[in-house]
């Protein structure tokens, strides 16, 4: 391809040299630059590829895209903008063929329920005979051929690439997660979605975006950015849900399972096994658990619907629909207690788990919970008084500390109790003696809360990822 086909359309402030050459290719890692590719110079919060144009240009760039005009060199074509990350979304989705308007694609955004409600609808689709892919936190799919995921959203590079390898698998839909991060360094630049769900909105990322709103005006954007002839579907329960949507040229739906909307939700039985539900006055046993799930499963129904699909086919697979790798996930013990593995990282997410618990256990609840370290440590007191006061047995531990020392994360999150309650928490720093207790403690009946990693396999300790996963820890004791 030329650099002037790959560049067509790109908002360029400025052109030095010719954009006439051939590109072998699109890089944002320096290290990864070779003859004929075209250098992208981010500049991201640790490091500024400026500083390595020249490397680029000896490694044999053709052509760099820069915003700093400083970093011009005569050696090759240079290619000004005003956002390189931006360019990078827009030629990447060039470069790979416009994937994104070959298939259905379908974002989710808002602070839980994203992995959820995108791998559900994955495999609902797919349940209904269609070829679908998956782009999430815990694993990509492209159709059946599972790809390991390390981001939320990748950068655009691969998220391109991958929507490509699905168009040519056959899949006519997509379903992926949209962070915060993703569209703050318009990484989905370029994308086409045909609709986009929003889930709810608390407090995350602070430690990124700075403040809630920031943090709420750019999961806001995915929807302003949605063009007519396409679906919104939000959250009418949520506070911000009408917010997300209010300059949308898309068509509007609600979900709520406390006032009127489109598609509507209760709860009519619920145990650790499932629960009833009732939707827009159909009834359907699912084997997931919790008004959160309900919250996710209207969006899923609303989402399934807006695409086109029949009623009643998609409460019927809805039905089969099993929970995903790490949510809410319950081990049974032979001594009658019972285990939950969640991925709640949040003060809200921690609520809505214990919350839903509470709403079945007959014995003691005993919280296993911790904080990750180089994130927003505004929320570690508040976890860990969410916690103490939705559980009959509380106990601290560590998560993934990342450069942190794993005491004074416990420290930061101890902040959150008062004496009397601190008296009568456990501060346990070793994560795996942490389950080990409370599976010692639990007695018939008792619900064991094991909060924030989920799905993750590994805790990662001054920057060294070790292998750890929660399931295998507390099966060791079930």
């Amino acid at each position: 391809m030329k650099l002037s086909e790959l560049i067509a359309g790109l908002p360029v402030k400025r052109i030095t040299g010719s954009a006439e050459v051939e590109v072998t290719g699109i890089q944002f890692d320096s290290r990864k630059v070779g003859a004929g590719n075209v250098f992208v110079a981010q500049k991201g919060t640790t490091a500024d590829g400026h500083t390595y144009v020249d490397q680029c240009i000896a490694q044999g760039a053709a052509a760099v895209v820069i915003s700093d005009e400083a970093y011009i060199r005569d050696s090759v074509c240079c290619i000004v903008v005003e956002n390189t990350d931006r360019a990078l979304g827009l030629m990447a989705h060039r470069w790979f063929g416009r994937p994104s308007e070959r298939l259905t694609l379908v974002g989710v955004t808002g602070t839980n329920g994203k992995t959820t409600i995108a791998t559900l609808l994955y495999k609902l689709v797919r349940a209904l005979g269609h070829k679908a892919g998956l782009l999430s936190t815990v694993i990509n799919y492209i159709d059946d051929e599972a790809v390991a995921s390390t981001h939320t959203t990748p950068d655009a590079l691969a998220l391109n690439e991958l929507l490509s390898r699905m168009v040519a698998a056959g899949c006519e839909y997509a379903f992926m997660e949209v962070s915060s991060h993703s569209i703050a360094q318009e990484r989905i630049a370029g994308l086409q979605f045909n609709g986009a769900i929003f889930t709810n909105l608390t407090r995350d990322h602070i430690d990124y975006h700075k403040t809630f709103d920031n943090y709420r005006d750019t999961k806001k954007r995915l929807f302003d950015q949605l063009p007519k002839g396409t679906f919104a579907i939000t959250n009418k329960d949520d506070k911000n849900g009408l917010v997300m949507v209010q300059n949308t040229k898309a068509d509007i739906r609600t979900y709520s399972t406390r006032s009127l909307a489109d598609y509507k939700g209760v709860i009519l039985e619920e145990g650790f096994d499932g629960m009833l539900l009732s939707i827009n006055n159909q009834e359907v046993f699912v084997p997931l658990v919790g008004r959160f799930n309900t919250s996710n499963l209207l969006a899923i129904y609303g989402a399934a619907l807006s695409l086109g699909f029949d009623p009643t086919e998609v409460l019927r697979v809805m039905s089969t629909l099993q929970p995903v790798n790490g949510r809410f996930e319950a081990i049974r013990s032979t001594k009658g207690w019972t285990a939950i593995v969640d991925y709640a990282h949040t003060p809200d997410a921690v609520d809505n788990v214990i919350q839903t618990i509470n709403e079945i256990r007959k014995g003691k609840l005993i919280t296993v919970v911790g904080c990750g370290g180089n994130r927003d440590k505004g929320k570690r007191p508040m976890m860990a008084r969410i916690a103490k006061r939705g559980s009959d047995q509380l106990i601290l531990t560590s998560d993934n500390p990342r450069d942190e020392e794993p005491a004074e994360i416990l420290k930061e999150m101890a902040a959150g109790l008062t004496e009397e309650e601190l008296r009568s928490t456990l501060i346990i720093e070793d994560r795996a003696s942490a389950i080990q207790t409370a599976c010692i403690l639990a007695q018939k009946e008792d619900v064991i809360l094991i909060a924030g990693k989920g799905h993750e396999d590994y805790q990662i300790i001054k920057g060294v990822k070790h292998h750890f996963d929660d399931h295998e820890q507390v099966k060791k004791y079930v």
